[in-house]
């Protein structure tokens, strides 16, 4: 095991360095970089002052131009920008943000809360209804009831999410019909003041609409995963053994069936669950005015914000690969069956 787990950790060094040279290298013949668009935002400044306290007169001189380069590191060669680049990585410090004045730890921790309110919630309600509502189609398989269900997932797995988010905010957001939820932020602007039990029922009206938003499209996967896996295993040989001996139904499902059934369940959890804490919605975040990590990482591609650009990156590919990993060592670990060696195949 221990030589598997090595071999894997060994392999995410170039799987890190391929991911962050061939962005690398792509920013740099990408144009409106940093320089220049602070040399536009100066040129504007003419008319009320330049910014930073640099001297603008009839345009923006090279020596203005000079200490733009010298301010955002750009007066060093590209290997010599890369060379720190990952030497800064190697210690884990992200960098400094060109425009917003903080750190990039800073900047991903400061949006944690809402990505994290969206996705753990995402997560909890996905697993909590798709996968009974999954066993229990997969129990009435060919009825009415599995037809039923089968038809409502797949249009809400149809629907993208922001078109159900508009849809949600006309309705009930306070647009042509009903205003019964707010239209943006996680909580109202006198939450501090509000009592313990005020502040959750405030967190729950302002995360409703957006939490509905994101999860209806994620139902049908998880459901159709669940009744499929439930299927499979409901028709082998071991079944009709259990039923022959004797055993209920309940005692078929829930004690032999149940635990192979939920094998790739199990195995997705890791994923899922580390994966809620660092994904965010652009399209939803900005539909209802929540600052998140997706309206960040959108925001610092626009803006050219290369540190925050590459600090992500590098961080949720590192996540996103030790992620990968602990799954893998979940199939050892749920079904002992599964050998390293299969693995490594």
């Amino acid at each position: 095991m221990w030589s598997y787990i090595l071999k894997r950790l060994l392999l995410m060094i170039p799987t890190l360095l391929g991911v962050l040279t061939l962005t690398f290298a792509v920013i740099q013949f990408v144009p409106g970089g940093p320089v220049e668009q602070m040399v536009h935002e100066l040129r504007r400044g003419n008319e009320n002052g330049a910014p930073f306290g640099l001297r603008a007169h009839n345009g923006v001189d090279a020596q203005e131009v000079a200490q733009l380069k010298a301010l955002y590191g750009f007066d060093k060669p590209p290997l010599e920008r890369y060379g720190l680049m990952l030497k800064r990585f190697a210690t884990f410090d992200l960098g400094q943000s060109y425009f917003r004045h903080q750190s990039v730890w800073s900047l991903v921790v400061s949006k944690l809360p809402v990505s994290i309110s969206i996705g753990v919630w995402t997560f909890l309600l996905t697993y909590l209804i798709s996968v009974p509502l999954g066993i229990a189609k997969a129990i009435r398989n060919g009825s009415h009831f599995d037809f039923v269900t089968s038809l409502i997932v797949l249009i809400g797995y149809a629907i993208p999410g922001f078109v159900l988010g508009v849809l949600l905010l006309v309705l009930f957001g306070g647009g042509s019909f009903l205003q019964l939820f707010p239209l943006r932020g996680l909580t109202s602007d006198n939450w501090a003041q509000l009592s313990f039990g005020a502040k959750i029922l405030d967190y729950l009206w302002h995360i409703t609409l957006p939490i509905i938003a994101s999860v209806v499209g994620s139902f049908a996967v998880i459901t159709m995963l669940t009744k499929n896996a439930f299927l499979d295993e409901i028709r082998k040989q071991y079944v009709l053994t259990a039923r022959a001996k004797g055993l209920s139904e309940r005692q078929v499902l829930w004690k032999h069936v149940f635990r192979n059934a939920s094998l790739p369940l199990i195995v997705g959890f890791p994923g899922a669950f580390i994966g809620a804490f660092f994904t965010g919605s652009l399209l939803i975040e900005t539909l209802f005015s929540l600052d998140g990590l997706g309206l960040l990482s959108y925001q610092s591609v626009v803006q050219r914000d290369y540190p925050v650009v590459l600090g992500t990156l590098y961080l949720f590919t590192l996540i996103g690969l030790a992620t990968k990993l602990i799954s893998d060592l979940c199939y050892v670990w749920v079904d002992p069956r599964i050998q390293f060696e299969q693995l490594e195949r």
